[in-house]
């Protein structure tokens, strides 16, 4: 159940900026692996990216983009990490769906996205056509009924656990381009 907490709107996130220390974080993929920020980043950057689910089909579409140049970003000795709100068995179906070869972490409790500063509610209208239209199913698919999500953000995380790039952008149409991350890989 969600707490009666006073819920963030989409136009009261900001995202880490450029220049600060992320927080180490931990989560699991559907292997039941945790993963921790610090452990990624001692192999080279990371670049951190946020998805709604494997119901929006912005978020498939960036996926799929991802899959198909992603080894670009290994070659820069960097990783990929997806972070998601959706639990495991929904996340399969992302992967289903997207092909996707790279990690993908199930954010329980919205932990990773609250740290991020991306965690918004949207708006009821929003939520009805996501859950009616779409699918999402919001209340099930995650860890507790709040149906709050991220906003689709995408994050370059240096060695030291510094933001050195990021796209933000509250219009959950307009997501990362592969060209963009690959030049502020250093």
């Amino acid at each position: 159940m969600s707490s009666n907490k006073n819920f963030k709107s989409v136009n009261q996130v900001k995202g880490l900026n450029v220049g600060t220390t992320v927080p180490d974080f931990s989560a699991e993929d559907i292997f039941d692996k945790t993963h921790t920020l610090n452990s990624l980043t001692q192999k080279g950057n990371v670049v951190v990216i946020f998805i709604r689910g494997q119901w929006c089909p912005f978020c498939n579409k960036h996926l799929k983009e991802l899959q198909e140049q992603f080894h670009q970003i290994y070659e820069k000795s960097a990783s990929v990490v997806v972070v998601t709100p959706e639990k495991s068995e929904f996340i399969k179906k992302t992967i289903e769906k997207t092909g996707a070869e790279f990690t993908i972490l199930y954010d329980e409790n919205y932990k990773i996205a609250e740290a991020f500063d991306v965690l918004f509610r949207p708006n009821g209208m929003m939520r009805f056509m996501y859950n009616a239209v779409l699918g999402a199913k919001l209340k099930e698919t995650h860890s507790d009924d709040s149906e709050q999500l991220p906003i689709p953000a995408t994050f370059i995380i240096s060695k030291e656990m510094k933001v050195t790039w990021r796209h933000f952008d509250p219009d959950y149409k307009k997501r990362s381009k592969m060209a963009d991350i690959l030049s502020n890989l250093n």
